[in-house]
């Protein structure tokens, strides 16, 4: 049904049929200008659809036009040149139908959008504003007539003719403007179904003739459509036709792929990890090598696959020579090294397996290891490595050296077993950490003071004078070991050129090893630029120093006066508790296998003391002497009981470790006797280090074989080897005996006891750490530090 008909008559009587029929219209208007409004609001969200659509499509006719097909081989087939030149057309078709699609686009803001706003806002705007005026005049007339009905008739006839006149005139201006707005509600109701309908039709006429120009570029399409349809099957006939043949090869490759090796210029060519020193130690870094053996000419380009670029520039080296490594010496495997000729140093290469290293070590002509000819080259090699006692070793290898060079196992191993396959970092950090662990510093702590005292001379002549006599005071085995490491540090010194380490390094390195203070404080910090001060004056008149004597040398009575003063002068501190390495008994099967052990290659080497005299004989110290210097110092001890060390624990007694003194303390038979054989014990393994610093790489056995020497001086020599403590205090381990202390000592732990001097204790017996007894106190039982103390 459709919208009934208003007649102007009606607008006189205005019936309630009327206002129904006229809400009905009013309301198909309201539904119209929504209808309208949502139409010109998805309009719009199609135009910039079909915006973004076309940006779209040209992008991507952009892609294909850019994109050009690179076929295998030197030349292409008719068939591949097509399927190449087959994107570029795409790209042109793609391309001339987004032109039209802009073209509609633009046209339909014209046709569609525009029409539909000016009829909604010229027509249904008009028919609101006159509804509004219609619905302001009823309420007026209502108003006026109400009003007008409301006069009494009591009034005047001329008040009432009059009110019937304004009536009449209220009556006949509503009536118009009723007449007038249902004329405006009917003509928007029949201008709807032209101007409404019309904007659309003219749209859809642009999409089809945008549809009717895709048409015709698809018929002119249609000639390379067929063409590349045909070159695209002939290429998939060509593929499966090859593939198999491919496939085949594949197979062959994976089965043998040395035999369908492709010909290379290079006589080897592959991937090797290179060692690169740093400022920090050492790194590999990854390298595609390639080696010519007719030029001798290797090529390192450093590449990672991972990253995909280069990480350096490339470097080309002449080949000297090409060495293995072995496994033991670094802690890399298949590692060999490369000498080159227009390089100086040692190229040290890790190839990927031990199947690629004998490959490369092949090509380049290598050969084995033979470490005991050339014996002077490769000591000026060694020599010659820079940063020498300034760059460290894996502590883990360091340890290692330490724990082979004091096995009494290896004294019948050779030379080439033992020395020749470790690194030079290794080895001189072996030797800095052995002066480092040792209780008390190689130039004594009793002495430290006084050579700081003589750095601080204003004169450099005083200097070298008080040092020179002040080494000489120092007892012999302490300044025998000090002057092997001297001669040894100037030979480092004099080839400064090379290794970089000139005198004053070399004093940063080993002053405050040597001459490292008691007790770290503030000022013995401060005095650290001192005794770099005195390693390099040791080291720069080594050969005056350690070979002539003192202008006023002082007599061994004198000295052991001065000393027996100092030591009288200052009674020692219970804080003074220098480093120990010793903190558990071992098993008693476990020490007397050792000690059989120690005592067996004792004897086999023993067996022929006239060589080992001749091999040894500018290292053997004079036994004869004693010094009251060389006493044993107070170990320290832990906080609690420790449980038994793993073996693997470098304070573990695996190797024994000497001390020169380190602090003034009573004297007795005992301590004269075994002080020594420490100091001796500690010399022989200084001098194994030396001798292997010194890079002539002597015979470490025939070192070892020292030892020997000295067993007549004291019996249980072995013993040092397990408990050093109980064999140099041996004579004190009455178990149950009294006890006066000579030094006042406060506990630091609550396992200690605290005393004056004077005091006596009950039941003094050895306790289960070195260099500690057992003793009763007032009924208190504790450790007591065993050179505080003298048995009644």
């Amino acid at each position: 049904m459709g919208l009934p008909a208003l007649e102007f008559s009606d607008c006189c009587l205005d019936s309630p049929h009327f206002r129904e029929t006229l809400k009905s219209h009013e309301a198909e208007l309201d539904k119209t200008n929504k209808f309208i409004k949502e139409l010109i609001k998805d309009g719009k969200s199609l135009i910039s659809a079909l915006k973004n659509l076309s940006s779209a499509k040209r992008k991507f006719a952009d892609s294909l036009n850019e994109f050009k097909f690179q076929c295998i081989g030197d030349a292409e087939t008719d068939d591949e040149m097509c399927i190449a030149r087959s994107l570029q057309e795409f790209a042109t078709v793609l391309r001339n139908l987004e032109d039209e699609r802009i073209r509609m686009i633009e046209n339909a803001s014209e046709v569609l959008i525009t029409p539909l706003e000016k009829f909604r806002k010229e027509q249904i705007g008009a028919a609101k504003e006159a509804k509004k005026k219609y619905d302001k005049e009823t309420e007026k007339y209502c108003g006026i007539l109400e009003k007008h009905l409301n006069l009494s008739s009591k009034k005047k006839e001329s008040q009432l003719q009059e009110a019937d006149s304004q009536v009449d005139l209220v009556r006949q201006h509503f009536y118009e403007v009723s007449l007038e707005y249902v004329f405006k509600v009917q003509e928007v109701q029949e201008r709807k179904m032209f101007e409404f309908v019309e904007p659309l039709l003219a749209f859809l006429q642009g999409l089809f003739t945008f549809y009717h120009h895709g048409y015709e570029l698809a018929k002119d399409f249609g000639d390379f459509k067929t063409q590349l349809t045909i070159s695209i099957q002939n290429t998939r006939n060509r593929f499966e036709g090859t593939r198999s043949e491919v496939e085949s090869l594949m197979k062959k490759m994976k089965e043998n792929p040395l035999e369908h090796k492709t010909i290379s210029p290079y006589t080897m060519e592959g991937y090797l990890y290179v060692q690169e020193k740093r400022h920090f130690g050492t790194s590999w870094v990854k390298h595609y090598c390639t080696y010519q053996r007719d030029s001798k000419q290797i090529t390192m380009v450093p590449f990672d696959q991972k990253s995909g670029g280069k990480g350096g520039e490339d470097e080309s080296v002449t080949l000297k020579s090409c060495t293995r490594r072995k496994t033991d010496s670094i802690e890399k495997r298949f590692c060999f090294d490369v000498e080159a000729v227009d390089r100086p140093g040692v190229i040290t290469m890790q190839a990927l397996s031990e199947e690629d290293r004998r490959l490369w070590m092949e090509a380049m002509d290598g050969r084995e290891p033979v470490y005991n000819s050339n014996k002077d080259s490769q000591s000026e090699g060694r020599i010659n490595e820079q940063g020498l006692y300034r760059i460290v070793g894996v502590n883990s290898r360091v340890q290692k050296l330490l724990s082979v060079l004091m096995d009494p196992k290896t004294a019948s191993e050779t030379e080439t077993d033992i020395c020749a396959e470790w690194e030079i970092k290794t080895i001189t950090s072996a030797l800095k950490t052995y002066l480092r662990m040792l209780p008390g510093p190689l130039m004594m702590y009793q002495f430290q003071r006084s050579f700081i005292k003589a750095a601080k001379l204003e004169n450099q002549e005083s200097r070298v004078s008080e040092i020179h006599s002040l080494v000489h005071r120092l007892p012999e085995k302490n300044r025998q070991m000090l002057q092997l490491l001297m001669n040894h540090l100037a030979n480092v010194a004099n080839n400064h050129k090379q290794n970089l380490m000139t005198v004053a390094n070399l004093g940063v390195v080993f002053g405050p090893t040597l001459l490292r203070p008691q007790e770290e404080t503030v000022a013995a910090i401060m005095d650290i630029k001192f005794q770099n001060i005195v390693i390099e004056i040791l080291i720069e008149n080594h050969e005056k120093i350690f070979n002539t004597v003192p202008d006023m040398p002082l007599t061994n009575a004198q000295l052991h006066l001065s000393r027996k003063k100092s030591s009288d002068s200052k009674p020692p501190s219970c804080s003074e508790r220098p480093l120990t390495l010793f903190h558990t008994v071992q098993s008693t099967e476990k020490q007397e296998q050792r000690n059989s052990i120690i005592n067996s290659s004792l004897e086999s080497v023993s067996s022929n003391p006239n060589s080992i005299l001749n091999s040894s004989s500018s290292l053997q110290p004079n036994m004869n002497s004693s010094d009251p210097d060389l006493n044993v110092v107070k170990p320290t001890r832990p906080n609690s009981l420790p449980p038994n060390p793993s073996p693997t624990s470098p304070l573990s007694p695996s190797w024994p470790m000497f001390s020169a003194p380190s602090s003034p303390m009573p004297t007795s038979s005992t301590s004269s006797d075994s002080s020594p054989v420490r100091s001796v014990a500690g010399f022989v393994w200084f001098s194994v280090a030396a001798v292997v610093l010194s890079l002539a790489w002597s015979s470490l056995h025939a070192v070892f074989s020292l030892l020997v020497n000295f067993v007549p001086c004291h019996p249980n020599l072995h013993l040092l080897f397990d408990r050093p403590e109980e064999a140099i205090h041996e004579d004190s381990s009455t178990p149950f005996r009294k006890a006066k202390a000579l030094y006042a000592c406060k506990a630091e732990h609550d396992s200690e006891l605290s005393f004056t001097a004077g005091t006596v204790f009950d039941n003094v017996h050895p306790s289960q750490e070195p260099g500690w007894l057992e003793g009763t106190l007032n009924g208190k039982t504790g450790l007591i530090p065993e050179n505080y103390v003298e048995f009644l």
